[in-house]
């Protein structure tokens, strides 16, 4: 263990507590409108699929729609969750929606005892303690948080149905966490920073609070000493997730403001204090009918919540700040403009980043604040 580790993390597990979210943006409603669509369009939908898992034998060769009852459609598992966890949020924020009503009846027909079931047995196959870590993981564990926080008789009743499958996922980060010996810094689907995140506000909402200080201490570990993040070598030619600025939007959650403050300068001690947004620049997607290539229009989105949530943790006279937010408009305007159904490729998930990222979901997670 390093010795700052050693000597700052008591400090900190005295002085952090979680404080209430913040409000929610309502989203503009086209943009909702266009986002629910593309989720409506997939949630739904089997094919073309990728399925990801190990056969052990000819019964594993099945239909997605066997295989996983609830999450079988737009593409794969994790865009599968991501999607019904867009329509959860836009039908919390704006239930008089014209595609409120279509939403609620395909999250009702997928949200079953039955189905869940189907699922829970599917993570119990041989060979699939892996399955979806910690992505799809952090993604479902997202789902349940909307969940959870929405005093609505329908997401109790959903969330009723999707405990089983809530406790598995719990589960697995409980059992994942303490043999996992060093951060995946990627910017891809097994990266560590993204996934630790997600859960951690999971954790938090629901009370657990065993799991929060697990995720508290792997992130203090991994993390805490971490200096001069090489930015620039950002984006590699099919991220969709920061590997620095992900860390930081990890990180933020688990230091009180001028602690993270000061991480943040010998971590990304390249952030400008003149104002300026050109620092950072956006992603570029050659071909978006390539489902490898179109990615970097994720990364534009990620980025763009990152920015915000990292500005929003700074102390509100700290010089970096505005820089941070001019970066986040360029990107913001950049990645809500990529998102449309002209390629399923992108289509399938991209609504569900712009989502994270118009509707402040970001911002929201449990702030921290110094006793």
């Amino acid at each position: 263990m390093k010795t700052l580790f050693r000597l700052v993390l008591p400090a900190l597990c005295l002085m952090v507590t979680a404080m209430p979210s913040a409000r929610a943006d309502t989203p503009d409603p086209e943009l909702a409108n266009r986002f629910a669509r593309l989720a409506l369009d997939c949630v739904q939908r089997e094919y073309p699929n990728k399925i990801a898992h190990v056969l052990q034998s000819d019964e594993d060769a099945r239909p997605p729609s066997e295989l996983t009852p609830v999450f079988y459609g737009c593409y794969d598992w994790h865009s599968a969750v991501h999607g019904h966890w867009l329509l959860v949020r836009l039908i919390r924020l704006m239930p008089d929606a014209g595609f409120a009503e279509e939403a609620e009846a395909a999250l009702a027909a997928n949200f079953t005892a039955e189905r869940v079931a189907g699922e829970v047995e599917y993570f119990a196959g041989d060979g699939r303690a892996s399955f979806e870590r910690p992505y799809g993981l952090a993604w479902f564990l997202q789902l349940m948080t909307e969940l959870r926080e929405w005093d609505d008789p329908r997401a109790a009743q959903w969330a009723e149905a999707l405990a089983p499958l809530e406790t598995v996922v719990a589960d697995r980060y409980r059992s994942w966490l303490p043999n996992l010996a060093y951060p995946i810094r990627i910017g891809t689907h097994n990266q560590s920073a993204f996934g630790l995140a997600l859960a951690l506000d999971w954790a938090r909402t629901t009370g657990d609070v065993a799991l929060e200080q697990l995720i508290v201490s792997k992130t203090l570990e991994f993390h805490l000493e971490d200096v001069n993040c090489p930015l620039n070598y950002e984006p590699s030619g099919e991220d969709f997730l920061s590997p620095c600025l992900y860390e930081a939007d990890l990180m933020r959650r688990v230091l009180p403001s001028p602690v993270f403050a000061a991480w943040l300068s010998n971590f990304l001690p390249g952030i400008p204090t003149d104002g300026s947004g050109d620092w950072l620049e956006p992603g570029v997607v050659l071909d978006a009918s390539d489902g490898k290539l179109v990615h970097l229009d994720g990364v534009n989105l990620s980025r763009a919540w990152n920015l915000e949530a990292i500005a929003a943790a700074l102390p509100e006279r700290d010089e970096r700040i505005a820089s941070l937010l001019a970066a986040a408009d360029i990107h913001r305007e950049t990645g809500v403009a990529s998102v449309s159904d002209e390629h399923y490729e992108g289509g399938h998930w991209l609504g569900s980043f712009a989502t994270y990222l118009v509707t402040g979901r970001g911002l929201e997670a449990p702030r921290m604040r110094e006793e």
